[in-house]
């Protein structure tokens, strides 16, 4: 890359006296400074240097008997040469000097290299070159003749190569992945395609669907599949590859904004038994589309007592840090039935430090976790770890953090909520970044079934991702206002409460449907993270499956939005208390395959859910994932 070119020095330019021009083809206002010879005013300034940089100071006594003149003197220094002018007042007889200088740009300092039509060009800081080298292939000021310019881009075949930061050589940067849908081009040297500029969102083209434990006896095809549903959000068709470590599992064609369903193999190290916590080799999917899609993961996808669903975040979105939110351990049966979290890494040598919440340091110890909770373990691409909680444990509030970027599903292998309300039901939830969290939420509850004019009872938990965090509630809720570390927590108990909470540090908040024998009517526990207004979408596209009881779609929306679900205009809004929020619950119909979408003129929130006799599942539509400053 050839810089701008540099000016040469001016030659040096001396006025002599008032009647002499000035030399070099500058007027008098860039070469020295005279006074009008017709003047008669008092005080007349002289001007040298170029408009706007006199500087007026007493010349002494001047006046006569009929007038006080004085003669004022500015200075400028510009470029490499400066001259004296010398004038007479023409007030006074006076005589005027001062210094002039050019307005070029200063010499280069000594032995800096600067670039010129390809030519490396070594400064001598007097105004001239030492030396000149035509280069060959590149130059790059400060370095001179190079091999290339560092930071640019070639293709060897579809293996983009970045230029060092000599200048000297290629490093490889990225492959060009076809599972993709990118290529390399030699024009850019990088990536192209509909999934090179992916935004930070839940649309994607990668992901890793990663089984977590299920209640042993549902996790086992084919009376129970574990599948995800594949959206394609674009207008073109999708190609979707799943592999599993060096293995194809799958490819499906996914038509244009519409869903298909893919039946993944259990991957039972991961499902079954009761811990302890372990790391399974390749034991995630990894699921590549040639077009933007969104993935949602069943667990199981039969409908039955003990189901829940995951909305999964794209690589692109991942990050190295995350907070747990899952649920106590159950006991049942003899057996300390747990709750999770499973870390899945995207690169090899991922290093992942676990700092177990004050809850979180009863655990089944295992993989390289302490049966308190603490860890380093390494992860390989497709990699997962898993951590259960033991008796009186609860891995919520739990930090994860990676040197590389993870995904991390927190849940529980299937519990009663609360612990004393039947039944048990699986569940599960892809934790979003800590990036990506915000200080303020909406939080709704679900409807009962059969009486939708109703809302259903839900658990709520407000988690602090740093230490002294402070809540408010509006309207107020009947728990502590202060999490003093971070990873500690507060509990709402049964509410049908609508409420906004803020607080002055990041927090994430979970949501649990309380069990069928709680009394709010058809349906047992699932899992829900609330999502913040600032990552709300004016656009969604879902799934929700056909052969559940009823599937709903909650919005959350600003007062004033016009929103419609599968284009039909929704106007059956509930307040959020007094604040500047609203609700509305749509039951969906089960057409169109089970595909949905949202739309509305500014950014409101979405959860989906479907509920049968002691069976749910529940997740967040989607959502923006953008950084979120603290």
């Amino acid at each position: 890359m050839t810089p701008p070119r540099r000016t040469s020095p001016h030659l040096l330019c001396l006025a002599l006296s008032v009647v002499a021009a000035a030399a070099c083809g500058d007027d008098s206002s860039s070469t020295g400074a005279t006074t009008s010879a017709g003047s008669t005013s008092s005080g007349e300034t002289a001007t040298t240097g170029g408009p706007g940089t006199t500087s007026p100071t007493s010349a002494g006594p001047t006046s006569d008997a009929s007038s006080d003149a004085t003669t004022d003197t500015s200075s400028s220094t510009s470029g490499t040469s400066s001259g004296e002018t010398t004038g007479v007042s023409a007030s006074t007889g006076e005589t005027t000097s001062g210094t002039s200088g050019s307005t070029g740009d200063p010499p280069c300092p000594a032995d800096t290299v600067i670039c010129e039509d390809n030519s490396a060009k070594v400064c001598d800081g007097l105004g001239g070159y030492s030396s000149e080298e035509i280069c060959p292939d590149a130059c790059v000021d400060g370095l001179g003749c190079t091999l290339c310019v560092p930071g640019e881009g070639t293709c060897e075949g579809e293996q983009v190569l970045l230029c060092n930061d000599d200048g000297d050589g290629y490093e490889p940067a990225e492959t060009c992945d076809p599972l993709l849908g990118l290529a390399c081009d030699p024009e850019l040297g990088a990536c192209t395609g509909a999934c090179a500029d992916l935004g930070l969102s839940y649309i994607g083209c990668e992901y890793y669907p990663t089984v977590v434990q299920q209640f042993d006896g549902y996790n086992n095809a084919p009376a129970y599949e574990y599948a995800v549903a594949v959206a394609n959000t674009s207008d073109q068709v999708a190609k979707v590859t799943v592999t599993r470590g060096g293995n194809m599992v799958a490819q499906v064609d996914v038509q244009p904004t519409s869903v298909q369903l893919v039946k993944l193999p259990w991957v039972s190290e991961l499902s079954s038994g009761y811990g302890g916590s372990t790391v399974v080799a390749d034991g995630a999917y990894r699921l590549r589309s040639t077009n933007p899609v969104t993935v949602y993961q069943y667990n199981p996808l039969t409908v039955t007592f003990t189901n829940d669903a995951s909305l999964l975040l794209p690589t692109n979105t991942w990050t190295g840090n995350y907070l747990v939110a899952a649920w106590p351990t159950w006991s049942f049966g003899g057996n300390a039935v747990p709750g999770l979290y499973a870390v899945t890494a995207r690169e090899d040598d991922t290093e992942v430090t676990l700092h177990p919440s004050a809850t979180g340091k009863i655990i089944k110890a295992g993989g390289g976790v302490s049966a308190t909770g603490d860890g380093v373990v390494m992860l390989g691409e497709g990699d997962v770890l898993q951590v259960l909680s033991d008796y009186n444990g609860d891995v919520t509030g739990t930090i994860v953090e990676a040197t590389k970027p993870i995904q991390v599903i927190g849940g529980h292998k299937c519990t009663n909520v609360p612990l004393n309300v039947t039944a048990c039901d699986h569940l599960e939830e892809s934790m979003f970044p800590i990036e990506t969290l915000a200080k303020e939420y909406v939080v709704v509850p679900p409807v009962q079934v059969p009486n939708d004019a109703q809302e259903k009872g839900q658990i709520v938990r407000i988690i602090a991702s740093e230490d002294d965090t402070n809540l408010v509630f509006t309207p107020d809720q009947p728990v502590a206002k202060t999490l003093a570390k971070a990873g500690d927590f507060v509990e709402i108990p049964s509410t049908i409460a609508r409420f906004v909470v803020s607080a002055d540090k990041k927090i994430l908040v979970s949501q649990y449907m309380v069990g069928q024998d709680g009394g709010y009517g058809t349906s047992d526990p699932a899992m829900l993270l609330a999502v913040n207004p600032l990552q709300w979408r004016q656009n969604y596209l879902f799934h929700a499956p056909t052969n559940w009881q009823a599937n709903y779609v909650d919005i959350l929306a600003p007062k004033g939005a016009a929103v419609t679900v599968d284009a039909m205009n929704v106007d059956d809004w509930q307040p959020v208390g007094a604040s500047d929020y609203q609700i509305s619950h749509v039951k969906l119909a089960n057409a169109n395959a089970g595909n949905h979408s949202v739309d509305a003129d500014v950014g409101v929130g979405i959860s989906v859910y479907g509920v049968l006799s002691y069976g749910s599942y529940w997740y967040p539509g989607g959502l923006d994932l953008d950084v979120i400053p603290q």
